[in-house]
């Protein structure tokens, strides 16, 4: 995937929340391994917070970010399985205007080559609500690195060829402007 190194990188705004019933700040490798990666990138990491898997705490979250002009993309790590917990993407579905379909169909692809057919348990999902990207990962250490070394690292950098979200950020919210 090629970068193009004579254009200049945009740093964009990201925060992080963990979603586990199980987990504190102190033992959330997901999430840290994200953060990490996410500053390693050259981003700004706006946020890292962790919440228990519930619908209405996730959404409420998700709606904050939306909400505030400071946060760019909003990540997610944890409640995307099948289990009476997972409830990250019924969550999303509460607030996206938009779905990205093509990435979760690419983060189960590319999970598929890494751990074969258990990927169908994983509903990991993206989308966009008030001009804020929002993306979902399972809560594995492995999953993150895969969501963000495979795509979202490359997406979310505007050097990226052909294209990449960054560059379509200043239209998220045409339909929110009167017609001329």
């Amino acid at each position: 995937m090629p970068i193009d190194e004579a254009l200049p990188f945009i740093p964009v705004s990201i925060a992080v929340l963990t979603v586990s019933d199980t987990r504190d700040l102190d033992t959330d490798k997901s999430g840290q391994i994200l953060a990490e990666r996410v500053a390693a990138a050259g981003h700004r990491l706006h946020s890292r917070a962790l919440v228990r898997d519930d619908a209405g705490e996730i959404e409420a979250v998700l709606r904050g970010w939306i909400t505030d002009p400071a946060v760019d993309v909003g990540i997610t790590t944890g409640g995307t399985g099948i289990t009476g917990r997972d409830v990250t993407p019924e969550a999303f579905d509460r607030v996206l205007e938009k779905r990205i379909e093509g990435f979760g169909e690419l983060f189960r692809m590319l999970s598929y080559a890494k751990i074969g057919t258990s990927t169908i348990q994983s509903r990991a999902i993206g989308g966009v609500a008030g001009g804020t990207y929002l993306f979902a990962l399972p809560g594995s250490s492995g999953a993150v690195k895969d969501g963000w070394d495979d795509i979202l690292r490359f997406q979310l950098d505007a050097r990226h060829k052909p294209c990449n979200l960054v560059e379509l950020m200043p239209r998220l919210q045409e339909h929110l402007r009167a017609p001329q």
